[in-house]
C-alpha cells in the first residue's frame, strides 16, 4: 500500500476526529480583463458558475469551466483571469484538520481543477446550499448546511484521488510539502497496529518502528494524530469490531479474538463503553 493510499485510509478510520473550519465564503463576477495575483493562508475550492477562468501556477496554465471545482493549498501563488467576457464563481475559504493539525491535506495531489462531471451531484449540494443560507438571513441550521455539503465536497474529492480517477495539477508533479506532525512519518506504526491487533501492543514497540524515544513518540503521535497511540488502537479496534458484526460471519468470542481481547466479556465492555451498546445488540 502507497503512502499516501495508507494516509487516505488513516482519514476515514479517523473520520470521526476530523474537523473542518469555513473561515470565509461569498459569490464573485469578474468582468472581461480581470485578473488575479493571490495566495490565501487557508485552503481555498472556487465553485465556477459562469464563463471560464484561466488559472496559472508556477507557470503552467489552467482552464476552468462551469462545474469544475478549482483546490488551492495554502500559500500557493497563483494568477487568475478570465478567457471571455466574464466568470463567476462561489468561493471558500476553510481548515480542514485532525486534533491539533489543521492543515492534513499537504501530502496529497489535491491541488488543482476537478472536472465538473466527476463531482457534479456534490458541487449541485454546495450550491444550493449556498444559495440557501444567502437567502435566508441567518436562519438557523443553514450554516451547518453549508459546512456539511462543504465535507460533503471534500469527501468526494478525496475518494476520487484515492482511487486514482483525480490528482490535482496545480503541484506539476511535484510531491506535495510535507509539514510538521506529517502522518507520512507514522506510515510503518499505522501498518503495525493494522497487523497486530490481535494482541496487545506495547509502546515501545510502536516507537521502535518509528525510530524514535517512547516519550518523544507519544508525544509526536498526540500532536499529529489529535488522539494518544493507546486511544487510536483502541478505535482501531471497535471500527474492525463494528465491521466483524456488520457482516453477521462471526461470533462475540471470535471477534474478541481477532482483536487481541482474552474473552467475550472483555471485549463486550469495551464495546458497550464505546457504542453505548453491548455487541449483541448493536445494529
Amino acid at each position: 500500500m502507497c503512502a499516501n493510499q495508507m494516509n487516505m485510509s488513516i482519514i476515514n478510520e479517523l473520520s470521526e476526529y476530523i474537523s473542518l473550519r469555513m473561515s470565509s465564503y461569498s459569490e464573485q463576477a469578474h468582468d472581461q480583463g480581470w485578473i488575479e495575483h493571490k495566495s490565501h493562508p487557508d485552503y481555498d475550492l472556487w465553485f465556477i458558475q459562469s464563463g471560464s477562468v484561466k488559472i496559472t501556477v508556477d507557470g503552467f496554465e489552467h482552464t476552468a469551466v462551469p462545474g469544475d471545482v478549482v483546490f488551492f493549498y495554502p500559500d500557493m501563488p497563483y494568477i487568475a483571469s478570465t478567457t471571455g467576457d466574464a466568470c463567476r464563481f462561489l468561493y471558500i475559504h476553510f481548515d480542514f484538520g485532525i486534533g491539533e493539525q489543521q492543515r492534513i491535506l499537504g501530502e496529497f495531489q489535491l491541488p488543482g481543477i476537478v472536472a465538473g462531471d466527476l463531482i457534479r451531484e456534490e458541487v449541485t449540494l454546495f450550491t444550493k446550499a449556498y444559495r440557501r443560507l444567502k437567502q435566508s438571513s441567518g436562519t438557523s441550521g443553514n450554516q451547518l448546511y453549508l459546512k456539511a455539503s462543504l465535507l460533503v465536497v471534500m469527501a468526494k474529492i478525496l475518494e476520487l484521488h484515492g482511487q486514482g480517477a483525480y490528482a490535482g495539477k496545480f503541484l506539476n508533479g511535484r510531491k506535495p510539502r510535507r509539514t510538521e506532525g506529517s502522518l507520512d512519518v507514522l506510515q510503518a506504526v499505522f501498518q503495525y497496529v493494522d497487523a497486530n491487533l490481535q494482541r496487545s501492543i506495547r509502546m515501545n514497540e510502536l516507537a521502535t518502528i518509528a525510530g524514535v524515544s517512547e516519550k518523544y513518540f507519544i508525544s509526536y503521535f498526540k500532536k499529529t494524530v489529535g488522539i494518544t497511540p493507546g486511544q487510536y488502537i483502541f478505535q482501531i479496534k471497535m471500527n474492525r469490531a463494528r465491521d466483524y458484526l456488520y457482516e453477521k460471519k462471526y461470533t462475540i468470542q471470535q471477534i474478541a479474538g481477532f482483536l487481541g481481547y482474552p474473552d467475550p466479556f472483555t471485549f463486550s465492555k469495551a464495546f458497550k463503553k464505546y457504542y453505548n451498546v453491548p455487541p449483541s445488540k448493536f445494529e
